[in-house]
């Protein structure tokens, strides 16, 4: 059992790694011995982290691609970049997200719910396509996808990106399907309300969190570095026989 959590010698993809939990994830990974590619849409953004990890981890531990999640051509430049770099690639984790619109769903634009469809699930299959057919030819590799306990439940406020989020259970359960047979795992991570920039809106207010943190079991607002643990647990042999399942990491919320 020495070694469950041991990725040396793995090289990860995180999207949207600049902040957040995409960030938590990459650092986390690097930590356990992955190589790693910080991607998020900001080329300096992408080599800020990228030095931060190097240094405490070593020169040549990650490297920085700017992709837009949007960009089917700036994804694949950022699998070909990992692959000239680091020779291959065996963990995709599919965190960047996006929800353009706070508000009821049947008032949602067109192209609104058009964007958070294509950043939200579109972009995960992009990438999976992309990544897939190298890890099934070794018969190894790891795909998580970061949706959210949103894709459980109903909101009025939240719907289309929620939408969005159960799709994506959808999408790591029929991709795990697929890839099983050649040892190919496909998972989802579903957060709670995590300190984020990207949640900014539900944690700022006092009130608010004061009343979510009272409807938390574990009575706080969840972290990053909370989340991450799980990421590595999904891209190491620790969880060799789990796939196409949501973990839930939300202090109890959603029970």
């Amino acid at each position: 059992m020495t070694g469950l959590f041991d990725l040396t010698g793995k090289v990860a993809i995180v999207t949207g790694s600049t902040r957040g939990i995409g960030r938590a994830a990459a650092e986390a990974l690097a930590a356990q011995g992955a190589k790693v590619a910080i991607s998020s849409r900001k080329q300096d953004a992408c080599d800020a982290v990228a030095g931060e990890i190097d240094a405490r981890h070593g020169a040549g531990t990650a490297i920085a691609v700017a992709a837009s999640i949007s960009d089917k051509a700036a994804l694949r430049h950022l699998v070909e970049e990992t692959r000239r770099a680091f020779g291959r690639i065996d963990v995709l984790v599919c965190n960047a997200a996006s929800n353009p619109y706070y508000g009821p769903l049947e008032d949602i634009a067109d192209a609104q719910f058009r964007k958070i469809l294509d950043n939200n699930i579109l972009s995960n299959h992009w990438l999976i396509q992309m990544v897939a057919p190298e890890m099934r030819a070794r018969r190894e590799g790891s795909i998580v996808i970061v949706s959210s306990i949103g894709g459980l439940r109903g909101s009025p406020v939240i719907g289309a990106y929620n939408v969005s989020k159960a799709a994506d259970f959808q999408l790591a359960r029929n991709y795990a399907v697929e890839f099983g047979p050649d040892n190919v795992r496909v998972n989802c991570i579903a957060p709670g309300l995590v300190r984020t920039d990207f949640a900014r809106a539900l944690w700022e207010d006092p009130d608010r969190i004061k009343a979510s943190n009272a409807m938390t079991p574990l009575r706080w607002i969840g972290e990053p570095e909370e989340i991450a643990g799980a990421v590595v647990y999904l891209a190491s042999g620790a969880s060799a026989f789990m796939t196409g399942q949501a973990m839930v990491i939300d202090g109890g919320v959603t029970i």
